[in-house]
Parts: structure tokens; C-alpha cells; sequence
């Protein structure tokens, strides 16, 4: 397997790629979608919402975590989930400077 070579990359496309990978699953979509449509605290429902297993909804959220895009708070014996805003606003602007300009293509290309 070959190296990635990512130190050949600026800071910002390791970080635009890094945030790609962790939301290119469409149940990590999914995820992200049911927390954005709620703007709340969510727990227990994910597993109904989503309709995979708790363990494959879990490892899920451990990706989603493992870049702060989502934090979960202890309440009694649940965990509930939510966006973190900071984080989201970031990667909002990240993909919104990537894909955010109007561009006009030649057809002939």
C-alpha cells in the first residue's frame, strides 16, 4: 500500500479531505441530517431514525466524533448527540471556498 504523501498538500486540502472522508458514508449523512433537522440534543433515537444496528449507528458516531463534528453529552445512562456548531460553521466555510463559485465551462473540453 502507498503512502498518502499528504505533507505535499496544504493544511487546508488535508483538511477539506480529512472532513470528505469522514462524511462520505450516506449513514453518517443521514446522521447529520436527522441532528442539523433537529437542532437539539438527540438521544436514543438514532438507532429508529436511522435503522441500522446500535453497534454500526456507534461507529458511526465514533467516526463523526473523531473530527468534532458531533459531541455527546452523558445524560443519566444516555448518550445524546448533537452538532458541534463551531466545528460545522468551519467545515461549512472550508466546502463553501471550495465548491462555492459559479464557474463557466467550455464545452469543447
Amino acid at each position: 500500500m502507498g503512502l498518502t504523501k499528504t505533507e505535499i498538500y496544504t493544511d487546508r486540502q488535508n483538511e477539506i479531505a480529512s472532513f470528505a472522508k469522514v462524511i462520505a458514508h450516506p449513514a453518517r449523512v443521514a446522521i447529520l441530517q436527522y441532528l442539523l433537522k433537529h437542532e437539539q440534543c438527540i438521544c436514543g433515537t438514532l438507532v429508529e431514525e436511522i435503522g441500522l444496528a446500535q453497534a454500526t449507528i456507534s461507529q458511526h458516531l465514533k467516526e463523526l466524533k473523531s473530527v468534532n463534528l458531533i459531541k455527546g453529552n452523558i445524560e443519566g445512562t444516555s448518550v445524546c448527540y448533537c452538532i458541534n456548531l463551531n466545528v460545522y460553521k468551519k467545515i461549512q466555510k472550508l466546502f463553501n471556498e471550495l465548491l462555492g463559485r459559479d464557474i463557466k465551462l467550455n464545452n469543447n473540453c
